[in-house]
């Protein structure tokens, strides 16, 4: 058998968003498997196909809801800060509301007032009951 040296460390794949979601938990083993020999990762065709953004750019909803893994540690997260008030700045554009799951805190309500998000849902805020208890 022939081997070379190759270097590793030059090389950069790509993989699709559309594929990338498809099996999440074999693509990310798979990325870090590689990124552990030193070969690069670039996401192709991210906001286009299936994906979230392409959504939220052509679906005429009147209500955006922003999942709670994001609200969930966006006060140590920048990332997770960052996606919210992305969302919540596409929303207002497309003269969406907006919904923040995973209110837990006064922390995270005061934080999300500062980003601008329209309402929350989260133990903070109240907790689940059944619609009679409502009426």
């Amino acid at each position: 058998m022939t081997t070379y040296d190759f270097p590793w460390e030059r090389l950069e794949l790509e993989i699709t968003e559309t594929s990338a979601v498809g099996n999440l938990s074999q693509a990310s083993e798979f990325i870090n498997f590689c990124r552990s020999k030193g070969i690069g990762f670039a996401l192709d065709d991210f906001g286009t196909g299936m994906s979230s953004f392409e959504y939220l750019k052509n679906l005429p909803f009147n209500v955006v809801k922003i999942d709670g893994s994001f609200v969930r540690d966006m006060l140590i997260d920048p990332v997770d800060h960052a996606m919210i008030r992305y969302t919540h700045d596409i929303s207002q554009l497309r003269n969406q509301e907006t919904v923040a799951e995973y209110v837990e805190t006064e922390e995270d309500v005061n934080e999300l007032r500062k980003i601008g998000i329209n309402y929350g849902q989260g133990y903070h805020l109240g907790k689940p009951c059944p619609l009679n208890d409502w009426l």
